[in-house]
C-alpha cells in the first residue's frame, strides 16, 4: 500500500511540476522529481533485498527522501512556482506517505 501511494505521489509531482519555469528545468524541477522518484524506488529496492535489516534501511532512505521532497515543494511554492493549492495537496500526500513508512518501520 505504501509503495502504491508513493507511486501515485510521484506521478502527481511529475504532472504538477510540468508547469515550472523552463529556466528551472535543470534546477528545482530536476531536484523535486528526483526526490519524488526516490521514495517509491527505495521501497521497491528494499523489497528486493534479502533481509529485514536491508529492507528497513531502504525504508529509512525513502522516508528521508519524502522529507527532502516536502522541503523542495515548499521552496517551489515560496518562489512562486507552485500555487498554494497544489503545494498543499502534494504536501498532504507526502505527509501521508511518510506516516505510512513510519508505521511500516514500527511494525518491523
Amino acid at each position: 500500500d505504501v509503495w502504491r501511494k508513493a507511486h501515485e505521489l510521484m506521478l502527481a509531482v511529475y504532472q504538477r511540476t510540468d508547469s515550472l519555469p523552463k529556466s528551472e528545468v535543470f534546477g528545482i524541477t530536476v531536484q523535486v522529481r528526483r526526490a519524488a522518484i526516490a521514495v517509491p524506488t527505495r521501497i521497491a529496492d528494499g523489497c528486493g533485498r534479502e533481509g529485514d535489516v536491508e529492507f528497513a534501511t531502504q525504508l529509512h532512505k525513502a522516508r528521508a527522501a519524502s522529507s527532502e521532497l516536502e522541503y523542495l515543494l515548499l521552496l517551489s511554492k515560496d518562489l512562486g512556482y507552485l500555487p498554494s493549492e497544489t503545494y498543499e495537496a502534494l504536501r498532504e500526500d507526502v505527509v501521508t506517505v511518510r506516516k505510512m513508512l513510519s508505521g511500516l518501520l514500527r511494525r518491523m
